[in-house]
């Protein structure tokens, strides 16, 4: 009944907007305004968001500081990290608000939360007060609950134009990092801030990544800040996360964390769960995983794997979600089906949709006839065995959207789930010659 009922009011109705608004006021009262004593910060964007809160918040652990995280991905309060199982970016304000008073129990000072443009249009960060935000790119997504990018735009617009209107905490500016190769970057440039640092390429960007040597298992780069020279060695890979690290590196610089420092827990982080993981198998199979859930991140990754050495095929296994913005869905699809050399589409979380109905929005955006490298298996777990079973020396295996997730939700119940589960359950069946 209340799904029934969540169809029929628009997400964006003012009075459902209203009700989440009161909701955060009700939330706030009862655990005490945790955030009012906490330096936060919001990450926002398009894409990167989690592996850029997950950046900074291991760096800031590594430089010592307690730290809460909230991400697409998982949760970290002081030393302790947990799976993000709610399938939320911007979580419902009261666990929000819970976990912050929770961490500020631990005696977190620095608090780093994704920030998603649900979240900020539904009131979920409501009086939250915050200090940096950082903005990574911005591209089509959520048109469900905006309806236009100009809306979309917007909304994450609002969490700059307000970030001076919090009360400033002592020793903390009022602090913008923004993407300047971002589209829609300027809009965000002529807001009012204490602080604005620009990251990416270009003439009037403040920090640019210089003498960038890529290796399979490094890339190492320099930035430099005044009369400084910072030397970067990654374990993070491909140039996207370049991106992600400069960000991360204003986030630091804003704090006032010393350049040495800076360099030397970068050297610390390997990964960050489910962006271009690798599972790790005694077959020599290249299987990554990935979240990529909009056309520029799957045009990033495909694009990424195209660079690895001596790649023979590409074999893409995905599919589209539930209610969530269907004009997306074909023009995902066409990047797909443009940069991979197999397509196999699948189920994804169905929600109140059917897999069937998700399936026939995707298919106009894929060029070629089912059987010509193009297979539609709906059951994902046979989606991703057919993909293992074809797999052959140099072939690259995405399997995209779900990434490090542990449940999947369908139209009669939500089931257990995770990718990378499912993947070494396959390959030890392929190994004892149970699937041949």
């Amino acid at each position: 009944m209340l799904r029934d009922l969540n169809k029929l009011v628009a997400l964006d109705n003012p009075m459902r907007l209203f009700y989440h608004k009161l909701r955060a006021i009700i939330a706030n009262i009862i655990y005490g305004f945790p955030s009012k004593n906490m330096t936060i910060i919001w990450v926002t964007g398009t894409n990167g968001k989690t592996t850029t809160s997950n950046i900074v918040a291991k760096w800031l652990r590594e430089a010592w500081k307690k730290v809460f995280m909230f991400s697409t991905v998982n949760i970290i309060i002081n030393d302790k990290e947990y799976q993000n199982d709610t399938k939320m970016t911007s979580p419902d304000v009261f666990e929000l608000q819970r976990l912050l008073k929770i961490a500020k129990k631990e005696w977190c000072e620095i608090a780093v939360i994704e920030t998603a443009s649900h979240g900020i249009k539904m009131n979920r960060i409501w009086w939250i007060q915050y200090d940096i935000v950082v903005l990574t790119n911005i591209t089509q997504d959520h048109l469900d609950l905006h309806g236009t990018m100009k809306d979309y735009v917007n909304t994450k617009l609002t969490i700059f134009k307000n970030l001076i209107s919090y009360k400033r905490k002592p020793g903390i500016k009022k602090t913008a990092i923004i993407n300047y190769n971002s589209q829609y970057s300027d809009l965000f440039l002529w807001e009012t801030y204490d602080s604005m640092y620009t990251y990416g390429t270009g003439t009037w960007v403040n920090l640019v990544a210089s003498n960038i040597t890529k290796v399979w298992l490094t890339t190492k780069f320099e930035v430099r800040i005044a009369s400084d020279n910072i030397f970067i060695e990654t374990k993070l890979k491909w140039d996207f996360n370049i991106q992600n690290l400069l960000a991360a590196i204003w986030v630091f610089i804003s704090l006032w964390i010393e350049a040495n420092t800076i360099s030397n827990v970068i050297k610390k982080i390997e990964w960050v769960p489910g962006r271009m993981e690798s599972i790790e198998n005694q077959e020599w199979y290249e299987i990554i995983v990935d979240y990529a859930h909009t056309s520029d991140a799957l045009e990033k990754v495909l694009d990424t794997i195209r660079w690895f050495p001596s790649v023979n095929r590409i074999i893409t296994v995905f599919g589209a979600t539930w209610d969530r913005d269907r004009t997306k869905r074909s023009t995902m699809w066409s990047i797909v089906s443009r940069l991979s050399d197999i397509v196999i589409l699948t189920q994804d979380d169905d929600y109140s949709e059917k897999t069937e109905q998700i399936i026939k929005d995707v298919l106009p955006g894929i060029e070629r006839k089912e059987w010509e490298d193009f297979w539609i298996i709906p059951t994902r777990k046979e989606a991703i065995q057919t993909a293992l079973l074809m797999w052959e020396p140099n072939d690259v295996i995405l399997v995209a959207w779900k990434w490090d997730e542990h449940v999947m939700v369908t139209n009669e119940w939500i089931i257990k789930w995770n990718d990378k589960e499912v993947i070494k359950e396959l390959l030890k069946s392929i190994d004892d010659n149970k699937i041949v």
